[in-house]
């Protein structure tokens, strides 16, 4: 029996882990911590605070409902991207991979919850509360300007 190649395996496996570490992130956070509760980990530089946020980065669009329709439309178009899509490269894998992730977890806590539930507090530079899921989504679309930045040449070089 030949070793089967599945296309796209990168992103697969890049929006799985993001996603389970983003879910058992949220589930220790919430079983662990009262709501609004910090505890540092770096006095003044970076503590856990469980906070909740039923907006988008920021806080931005609080109290949008069609914040979760438009995780649950990037989550599926992603899909549709790594199933019927061409073979894309590293980095792109990589990256849409990790969106997803992202999309799917904060896209569970808003179809689940209603909002979204934030820990990581960097307070040396009063950065707002974010979650694993949204360290997920940088790092994808990190990933992604790397891949447009590159020369045209170098992109067709898959």
């Amino acid at each position: 029996m030949s070793k089967r190649r599945y296309k796209n395996a990168l992103f697969w496996i890049a929006a799985v882990v993001s996603t389970i570490a983003d879910r058992l992130a949220k589930i220790w956070v919430v079983q662990t911590f009262e709501l609004f509760q910090s505890i540092p980990i770096v006095p003044g530089v970076f503590h856990f605070t469980y906070v909740t946020n039923t907006g988008a980065a920021f806080s931005l669009f609080s109290g949008s409902e069609w914040l979760k329709w438009l995780s649950l439309l990037v989550s599926l178009g992603l899909i549709a991207l790594a199933l019927w899509g061409p073979r894309i490269n590293f980095w792109e894998q990589f990256g849409y991979g990790c969106i997803l992730g992202g999309a799917v977890g904060n896209g569970i806590d808003r179809f689940v919850r209603g909002e979204v539930i934030d820990f990581l507090d960097f307070r040396w530079i009063d950065f707002p509360v974010f979650n694993l899921a949204d360290v997920s989504i940088n790092i994808g679309m990190f990933c992604l300007i790397l891949v447009a930045l590159r020369s045209p040449s170098d992109r067709e070089s898959r």
